[in-house]
């Protein structure tokens, strides 16, 4: 009940009225039935602008830790999170990956529709990086289409490291429903997942015009804060020099 408060009466008509979000292909996702979200991510907004221009109700996983603060701030957080269509991951499970699965495959069972973001974390630079195979096995175990989405636009609205950044018109774009039937019981076949993720993602790189990097974004992150560090070693080394270079005596 809160989802829909916020969607059609609280935060929803704000989001529209200050960002005015577009869509296209919305007519891709069922009107009924299970079925996954398969979503490149820009920005944090992303689990916002998404589900606000689809009718039926969108469900993320989230950390368990969302849902377990104490006291009254953990009480409007925990109402906030649930309200917003997101649901703690299953613990129970060993890991996180597995617990992710285990949460959306009992969503999927009941006729939900999966939001997911193959990538695993937010691109840092604005590129569409490699999947993440949990979305091929998801979709094989569950027997549910997945529905290509790219958000645009989101990462000028609310830029990484940032809260905000600045005015723009945020979009989402679905794509036609990819049916992998065909690959009913090989949910256990790494390259099957591989072939079925790089799919799913030529389609996201398709719908969005990302300049795609066949690297995990979090690979991606960890290298580029090496360049930085190493950039700023050079820096202080060429700054240190110059220094004994007027200093030292002729």
């Amino acid at each position: 009940m809160f989802y829909w408060f916020l969607k059609f009466l609280a935060l929803g008509p704000l989001l529209r009225l200050i960002f005015r979000p577009w869509a296209e292909g919305t007519e891709h996702v069922p009107s009924s039935g299970p079925a996954i979200l398969a979503s490149n991510h820009l920005s944090y907004s992303d689990w916002l602008f998404m589900p606000l221009v689809v009718p039926r109700r969108v469900t993320f996983v989230a950390k368990a830790e969302y849902f377990e603060s104490p006291g009254i701030k953990g009480w409007f957080q925990k109402k906030f999170f649930s309200g917003s269509g997101q649901v703690p991951i299953d613990r129970s499970s060993g890991s996180a990956a597995a617990g992710a699965i285990s949460t959306q495959l009992r969503l999927l069972s009941e006729g939900e529709v999966c939001g997911i973001y193959p990538e695993g974390t937010r691109s840092h630079d604005g590129r569409l990086y490699r999947g993440r195979t949990g979305v091929a096995r998801l979709a094989l175990e569950a027997k549910v289409p997945v529905i290509p989405v790219a958000v645009i636009n989101t990462d000028v609205v609310a830029p990484p490291g940032k809260v905000f950044g600045r005015m723009a018109r945020p979009g989402v774009r679905f794509g036609e429903p990819l049916d992998f039937s065909r690959y009913d019981g090989l949910q256990d076949d790494r390259f099957i997942l591989r072939a079925i993720t790089d799919e799913i993602m030529y389609e996201i790189m398709r719908l969005s015009g990302q300049e795609y990097e066949d690297l995990y974004a979090q690979d991606a992150k960890k290298r580029a804060k090496e360049i930085e560090r190493e950039a700023e070693a050079e820096k202080a080394r060429a700054e240190s020099d110059e220094v004994w270079d007027e200093i030292r005596p002729d």
